[in-house]
């Protein structure tokens, strides 16, 4: 029994609370699998799973990659977007030419948004009761 070793690279993608493990290997054709489906079965619309695949579209590597990622927290849209950003996170480590169009097109860095948190006083973070004065 021979045991073949798969040589694979890992990432994390992140936005808001929505955090992606990827595992990339070379491949014949690229195939993206999340949670155990596929983009567009797990991501349901097109528009969601192109947003997750656009590092793949945008890097045009010479190499095909098979990616295995595991995906929590946070909405349907922030997994989409914190997996494009981890899977061109991996892209770079395997192919570093591939980071300068990366960046340009804005997909090496985490988008720092998140949802502000309620301060005490006020109904939501900044919204507050109306003020009368009598």
């Amino acid at each position: 029994m021979t045991n073949k070793k798969t040589t694979h690279t890992t990432a994390v993608g992140r936005r808001k609370t929505a955090i992606a493990n990827v595992r990339i290997y070379p491949a014949d054709k690229n195939s993206v699998q999340v949670n155990g489906k596929s983009a567009k079965e797990y991501f349901k619309t097109d528009e969601r799973a192109k947003i997750a695949e656009e590092a793949l579209t945008i890097a045009e590597s010479a190499q095909n990659y098979t990616i295995v990622a595991h995906v929590e927290g946070g909405g349907v849209a922030a997994q989409a977007e914190a997996l494009r950003h981890a899977i061109s996170r991996a892209i770079t480590k395997v192919e570093p030419k591939t980071r300068a169009v990366l960046k340009t097109a804005g997909l090496m860095r985490r988008d720092p948004r998140a949802k502000e948190r309620k301060k005490p006083g006020l109904v939501k973070a900044r919204k507050a009761k109306q003020w009368s004065k009598r």
